[in-house]
């Protein structure tokens, strides 16, 4: 028989690696010793029992936490789904690489390494209304470029994304995992006036329509209407899960990408954490139906990774407290 591109990744996701429970259930013992009300710091506590069961580090460390942005464009763009040209993806793109961007600050104020990987931005993907938005071997192709993202070594992997007119591609990708129509999923993204909202939700039903026998599978629901920056984004997921790099997802992108893993594998989240939420509502729906809780509501709704970047100071913190208190307990 002849091999299948999507192959190595479903026999990855059939054998992932477990959580090390005795990291977690050390840093938790931690805590209990500790000269403090029982369960007194809420989620820190939980977040750093995460961070060791994941990293298989107890007490739990972030010397080397990573953002990595995944920029995309997208043949659908094409039915004025944006108010925002197609240009603006390349152009977030290279502010990020003059430093000028919003997740720049944040990587300075949290000190986070910074990578933004540009997805052939000049080649739009398919019009997922009336094409495969990739065919298999340039899916899996994408994937596992997005394995890369952890090479050269990370701790912590907060993953954003940038593209112009991805929240419906987004939306189109959660409908096509969990059911449902256009409208119940898609959002003003960028600033989508209410025309632009129901041309959004028009061009979701006529992906749906168009791919309705081949959204079964995953894997196939994320090569036909989702997007380079989603699959990059699946690899990544994966390639962290195999290394013991615990993950942030930011935004509706993310956790959307996110989800064909969970969809192929229930456990393939475990470590993972979501960042924010965003106001897009299809966001909220993928995370409810992820069980993720956000660990930040700041009204994020502006890509780049901006909340996982935010998001890594309070793990960071939260695995200081812990090796800290560790030390204290041990004099």
């Amino acid at each position: 028989m002849t091999a299948k591109p999507f192959d190595d990744f479903r026999s990855l996701l059939a054998t992932l690696p477990p959580a090390d429970a005795a990291a977690e259930t050390h840093v938790r013992a931690l805590f209990a010793k500790a000269d403090k009300p029982k369960a007194s710091l809420g989620r820190i506590e939980d977040i750093a029992a995460w961070l060791a069961a994941w990293s298989g580090r107890a007490p739990p460390a972030v010397n080397r936490p990573l953002v990595a942005i995944f920029a995309g464009n997208h043949g659908a763009m094409r039915h004025a789904i944006s108010p925002r040209p197609v240009s603006a993806t390349a152009n977030a793109v290279e502010l990020c690489a003059a430093g000028g961007a919003a997740i720049n600050q944040v990587c300075i104020a949290n000190d986070l390494g910074l990578k933004v990987f540009d997805l052939a931005l000049d080649i739009p993907t398919g019009d997922i209304t009336e094409e495969a938005a990739l065919d298999e071997r340039g899916c899996a192709a994408t994937m596992a470029f997005g394995m890369e993202a952890v090479a050269g070594g990370a701790d912590l992997l907060c993953l954003g994304d940038l593209g112009v007119g991805n929240s419906t591609v987004a939306a189109a990708l959660g409908a096509a995992l969990f059911g449902g129509k256009g409208a119940d999923w898609v959002g003003q993204g960028s600033g989508a006036d209410a025309a632009m909202v129901v041309r959004k939700a028009e061009a979701v039903d006529r992906a749906l329509a168009f791919h309705s026998a081949s959204l079964g599978d995953p894997l196939e629901a994320l090569r036909r209407v989702g997007g380079r920056e989603f699959a990059a984004i699946c690899g990544a997921i994966l390639a962290a899960r195999m290394q013991k790099i615990p993950v942030l997802l930011d935004g509706f992108v993310a956790t959307a990408a996110a989800a064909v893993l969970h969809r192929a594998n229930p456990g393939a989240l475990g470590h993972c954490l979501l960042a924010s939420l965003s106001p897009e509502p299809g966001h909220a729906q993928v995370a409810s139906r992820l069980g993720l809780e956000p660990l930040l509501d700041l009204g994020l709704n502006h890509g780049e990774g901006v909340g996982a970047g935010l998001a890594a100071g309070l793990v960071k913190a939260a695995a200081l407290t812990s090796s800290g208190m560790a030390a204290a307990i041990r004099l």
